[in-house]
């Protein structure tokens, strides 16, 4: 079980998170929602490890993660935000690098990337460098890697990005796929349709703080909406959402 035990993140005298709590258990699917400078992703690097919290802390079966970052990554897969990818790798060099650290054995790891660039659409352009790859191609190599060594927890953010209508498809049956095996998905993400068909639970944050937090239909029955996204209106927007479309096709109207 992945927790999160109050998180708190300054930057500076800059409060970004706040008392963040939850457990991720295992079959779980947690969606984690919020606008542009909600904490989002700076929740998401304490949960990889990538930075440490200034009050609370991250637990993996009771552990804080920080006494042994090298185990704790080996259960877990992610997708970060921004594909900050080495260029000058090719697709199945980039693979066999992450293969390597993460101390796959050689036959597993070979066969693992050759089917997995083969399932998702990338066979024929193993050996072509990243940096000539399209975002959407870039995304399923990250995708590839944070699969490829069976991780029992994933961190998602923003995993669609980029992504054909197909591949779309494929990565929201996968994640329920994955979650009735038994994995941990924690996935943040502004598509709200999505969030709502593959997500069991739901956090709904704003300005660092949690604003909602129980399984998916619980919290729309709570707020009494029908639709998630008639929710985070109602909790994170204050915008009339109605009447900027209208200024905005107005202001187009007389340009």
């Amino acid at each position: 079980m992945l927790e999160a035990k109050n998180l708190c993140k300054f930057y500076g005298s800059v409060l970004a998170v706040q008392n963040v709590a939850f457990t991720l258990d295992p079959g779980q699917v947690l969606g984690y929602l919020g606008p542009n400078g909600s904490g989002k992703s700076t929740t998401v690097k304490m949960l990889t490890g990538l930075l440490e919290p200034t009050y609370g802390e991250v637990t993996y079966d009771g552990q804080n993660i920080h006494k042994d970052l090298i185990a704790y990554r080996k259960i877990l897969g992610y997708v970060p935000e921004e594909p900050n990818l080495y260029p000058h790798l090719t697709g199945e060099e980039y693979l066999d690098m992450v293969g390597t650290l993460r101390a796959m054995p050689q036959s597993r790891k070979s066969t693992t990337i050759a089917s997995l660039l083969e399932l998702f659409s990338l066979w024929r352009h193993r050996y072509v460098t990243l940096g000539s790859y399209s975002k959407g191609m870039r995304q399923k190599i990250l995708l590839i890697a944070a699969l490829m060594d069976n991780p029992d927890v994933l961190i998602l953010d923003e995993p669609l990005s980029g992504l054909d209508v197909t591949s779309v498809l494929i990565v929201k049956s996968l994640i329920q796929a994955l979650s009735a095996q038994g994995k941990s998905v924690f996935y943040c993400s502004h598509i709200l349709e999505v969030v709502e068909k593959v997500c069991s639970h739901l956090i709904v944050l704003r300005k660092g703080q949690v604003l909602a937090h129980g399984p998916t239909s619980s919290v729309r029955q709570k707020i009494g909406k029908d639709s998630l996204e008639d929710v985070f209106l109602e909790l994170v927007e204050d915008a009339d959402v109605t009447q900027i479309v209208s200024d905005i096709v107005g202001v187009v109207a007389c340009s």
